[in-house]
C-alpha cells in the first residue's frame, strides 16, 4: 500500500479524499493557489504545496506544475478527484512515465471514454443503444447550424472533453445553435484546454440515470447500482439519489452488466460511471461515460456500505476487488443535495464573497461497517444519517475562480420518504450567510409533490419554475405553525426584556397573552398560555398548537417542535417580530399587541427604486464583450453582453425593446453585484 498521496484538486473532492486516506493510515499532500491558500484542504493535509496564480490554466490544470509538486514531495500515488486533470490522459502518461501511480483508470480507457465522440462510437460497436447525434467534430457555427437542422431540434451541443456542465447548451433553433457553440467552445478552451464541440439529439423528457461501476486491474468488475440525477438546471445536476425511483430490479440489472460489459470492453480499472437516459417507457441509451468519481458517489457509498475512494486507491495498489456481484445489495435510501454559491432570486447567477457564518448540521454516522465494505446487519444502526461533505469553513472565501459548489449534504433513511424529510430538517439546520446560495431552493425541491412523487425528469426545473425562483408561499397549515413558533419565540424575548436590571422601582413591565402575527399577508389573532415546558398558542378560531423545544433570543437557529413534529428555523431579529426562513420560504413575520397591529395596517409600503431602464450586472463577473453601442435600437430578447463568473459565460439580454442611451463598461472590466453595465431611453 502507498505511503503517500498527491490530490490534485481541491475544495470538498480533496478534503474527501483525505479523510480515507488518514482512515487508511496514508500520508497526503494538498496543492493549492494563491486563492486557495488558506482553503480547508491546505489545512487537512499532511503538507501542502504551492502551484501558482488563481485560474486553473495556471495553476490546477497545468501538468508541469503538478509533476513538480509530485516530485518535491516524493508522494507515490496521484487521486485526480473530478474535473481539472481528472480524465486528461496526458497526465496519466505522465504519471506512468515518472513511475508514479495514477488513482484512477488507464490511460488507454481515459483516452476511449474520456472523449464523448470516441466513447460514442465505442458503445455502438459494443451494440449498445446511443442518442442520434453527429460525431464528427464541427469547425464552425455555420456548420454547427447546418448539423443541429438536420437532426432536427432540439440538440444538445456539447464540449467533447466536457464535464460538470461546462462546455453545454441546448438550442432550440438556429440562432440558439450559432450562439451555443461559439459559447461551449469558448467554455471548453478556458475549463478543459479543448475546444472541440459535438452535436446531438437532445431527448425531450427523459430521466438522467447512472450506473457506479468497480473493476480491479485481474479482470473483475461489478457495478453498484444506479443513482437518478435527473434534477438538474442548466445540464448541471442539483439534487441526486439512490437507488432511482424509476428503475426495476429488471432494467437495473440490465443497465449494470451493459455498463460492467463496457468497462471490459476498454480494460477500465477502478472506479467510474456509465450515464444513460432512461424514457418513459424505461428503454435507456448510452449518453458517456466518467472515468473518474463522480461529485455525486456519496449517495451510493450510503446504500451500499463501500467507501468508493478506498477501493479506487487499493485497486491503484494492485489489489483484487474484496467483494463480487453477490455482495451488492440496496441498503435503505439518500439523497443528495448539492449546495451552491448561486442566487436563487437571482436566476442563480454565481455569488462570491466571505462567508460569515457556516454551520452546518451535526453529522450523523448511519452505523457500523463490516471490513468487507458490507453493513453490519440487516440495516444501519440509526434510523437515520447526515453527511456533509465540504471544502469551506466558516470566515472561509467563495473564490470567483472556482466551482460555486459549497457543500454536497447526503442524509440517509431507511425508505424514500425517511431519507427526503431528514434532508428537509438538515436542510433548514444549515446556516450559510455571506454569500447568496440555493438552501431556499432545494428546501423547495423536497416538498415539491412531483419530487416527493418520484414523477421526476431532466425538465423538472424548467418545467416547474419556468419564471426562476422567486421563493417559497407557505401553505396555511405550515405558516400557522411558523406564526405559532414566532408568537412563542417572541413572548419568551418580551419576558426577558422585564428581567433586565436597572428598571424603575414600582415600574414592572406586564407581558400580555394576546397578539396579532402577521406573514405572508395574513393577520392571526392569537392566545398565549405559557409554561414551564413550552407554550401554548390558541388562535381566534379555537385551534391551538403546543410549541416546544430549544430556542433563545439572539439564537439564529430555533430547533422546535410542533404539536410534537419537527420544527427548525433560521431566525434573525427585526422591529417587531423575526425574520425567519424554513422549508424554502424567507418570511417577516411581525408580532404585535393588537394596537400595535392596527396601526400598523396604516402604514404606507415602501416601493423599491426603479431599475427599469439599467442593465444591471447581475453577479460579480468579467466583461467578455459588450454586442450593442450608445443610440443602437435593441429588440427584445436581442444579446447586450456577455459576463464570465466562475467559469461560466453569461449572455444578457433585452427584455423589451429600447434604445442604448448610455454604455458605462468595456470588455475586460470587472464589475460588482448590481453595478450598472448599460443604460436605456
Amino acid at each position: 500500500m502507498f505511503k503517500k498521496i498527491l490530490i490534485a484538486n481541491r475544495g470538498e473532492i480533496a478534503c474527501r479524499v483525505i479523510k480515507t486516506a488518514r482512515k487508511m493510515g496514508i500520508a497526503t499532500v494538498a496543492v493549492y493557489s494563491d486563492a486557495d491558500r488558506h482553503a480547508l484542504h491546505v489545512q487537512m493535509a499532511d503538507e501542502a504545496i504551492h502551484i501558482g496564480p488563481p485560474p486553473a490554466n495556471q495553476s490546477y490544470i497545468v501538468i508541469d506544475k503538478i509533476m513538480q509538486a509530485i516530485k518535491d514531495s516524493g508522494a507515490e500515488a496521484v487521486h485526480p478527484g473530478y474535473g481539472f486533470l481528472s480524465e486528461n490522459p496526458k497526465f496519466a502518461e505522465a504519471l506512468d512515465k515518472a513511475g508514479v501511480a495514477f488513482i484512477g483508470p488507464p490511460v488507454k480507457a481515459i483516452e476511449a471514454m474520456g472523449d464523448k465522440i470516441t466513447s460514442k462510437k465505442i458503445a455502438q460497436e459494443a451494440g449498445v443503444s446511443t442518442v442520434p447525434g453527429y460525431m464528427g467534430l464541427i469547425e464552425d457555427a455555420d456548420e454547427a447550424v447546418k448539423i443541429s437542422a438536420e437532426i432536427g431540434y432540439p440538440v444538445m451541443i456539447k464540449a467533447s472533453a466536457g464535464g460538470g456542465g461546462k462546455g453545454m447548451r441546448i438550442a432550440w433553433n438556429d440562432q440558439e445553435a450559432r450562439e451555443g457553440f461559439q459559447s461551449s467552445k469558448n467554455e471548453a478552451a478556458s475549463s478543459f484546454g479543448d475546444d472541440r464541440i459535438f452535436i446531438e439529439k437532445f431527448v425531450t423528457q427523459p430521466r438522467h440515470i447512472e450506473i457506479q461501476v468497480l473493476a480491479d486491474g485481474h479482470g473483475n468488475a461489478i457495478y453498484l447500482n444506479e443513482r437518478e440525477c435527473s434534477i438538474q438546471r442548466r445540464n448541471q445536476k442539483v439534487v441526486e439519489e439512490a437507488p432511482s425511483p424509476f428503475l426495476d430490479e429488471e432494467t437495473r440489472k440490465a443497465m449494470g452488466e451493459q455498463s460492467c460489459a463496457l468497462a471490459a470492453a476498454v480494460g477500465y480499472a477502478s472506479a467510474g460511471t456509465v450515464e444513460f437516459i432512461v424514457d418513459g417507457d424505461r428503454n435507456f441509451y448510452f449518453l458517456e461515460m466518467n472515468t473518474r468519481l463522480q461529485v455525486e458517489h456519496p449517495v451510493t457509498e450510503l446504500i451500499t456500505g463501500v467507501d468508493l475512494v478506498e477501493q479506487m486507491i487499493r485497486v491503484a495498489a494492485g489489489e483484487t476487488l474484496s467483494m463480487t456481484q453477490a455482495d451488492v445489495g440496496i441498503n435503505g435510501w439518500a439523497i443528495e443535495n448539492r449546495l451552491y454559491a448561486e442566487d436563487p432570486y437571482r436566476n442563480f447567477l454565481p455569488s462570491i464573497g466571505r462567508l460569515t457564518r457556516y454551520r452546518p448540521p451535526a453529522e450523523q454516522a448511519a452505523g457500523p461497517l463490516l471490513d468487507s465494505g458490507k453493513w453490519q446487519g440487516d440495516a444501519p444502526a440509526a434510523e437515520v444519517a447526515v453527511r456533509n461533505d465540504t471544502g469551506v469553513y466558516e470566515g472561509g472565501e467563495i473564490s470567483m475562480y472556482y466551482d460555486p459548489m459549497i457543500a454536497k449534504l447526503c442524509t440517509w433513511g431507511r425508505t424514500r420518504d425517511e431519507a427526503v424529510e431528514a434532508m428537509r430538517i438538515a436542510l433548514d439546520s444549515f446556516e450559510v450567510e455571506g454569500i447568496g446560495h440555493n438552501l431556499p431552493f432545494l428546501s423547495a425541491v423536497m416538498d415539491h409533490p412531483r419530487f416527493t412523487s418520484g414523477n421526476i425528469t431532466t425538465a423538472f426545473i424548467a418545467e416547474e419554475y419556468p419564471e426562476g425562483f422567486d421563493g417559497v408561499t407557505l401553505g396555511e397549515t405550515a405558516l400557522r405553525r411558523v406564526a405559532a413558533a414566532c408568537a412563542a419565540m417572541n413572548l419568551v424575548s418580551e419576558i426577558r426584556r422585564t428581567r433586565i436590571s436597572g428598571r424603575m422601582d414600582n415600574h414592572e413591565r406586564k407581558v400580555g397573552q394576546n397578539w396579532v402575527v402577521s406573514a405572508q399577508g395574513h393577520d392571526f389573532a392569537v392566545a398565549i398560555a405559557p409554561d414551564t415546558g413550552g407554550s401554548t398558542v390558541t388562535f381566534d378560531d379555537g385551534t391551538s398548537h403546543r410549541i416546544e423545544g430549544d430556542w433563545t433570543p439572539g439564537n439564529p437557529l430555533a430547533e422546535l417542535t410542533v404539536d410534537g413534529a419537527p420544527l427548525v428555523m433560521k431566525v434573525g431579529k427585526i422591529s417587531h417580530g423575526f425574520r425567519v426562513r424554513s422549508r424554502g420560504a424567507d418570511l417577516k413575520v411581525h408580532v404585535r399587541t393588537p394596537r400595535q397591529a392596527e396601526l400598523a395596517r396604516l402604514m404606507p409600503e415602501k416601493l423599491p427604486p426603479d431599475t427599469s431602464k439599467m442593465l444591471l450586472c447581475p453577479m460579480p463577473g468579467l466583461v467578455v464583450k459588450i454586442e450593442v453601442e450608445e443610440g443602437q435600437e435593441v429588440q427584445e430578447g436581442q444579446a447586450l453582453c456577455t459576463i464570465e463568473a466562475m467559469k461560466m459565460e453569461n449572455i444578457l439580454r433585452a427584455e423589451r425593446k429600447g434604445v442604448v442611451s448610455r454604455v458605462n463598461a468595456a470588455a475586460g472590466d470587472s464589475l460588482a453585484v448590481d453595478e450598472v453595465i448599460m443604460e436605456f431611453e
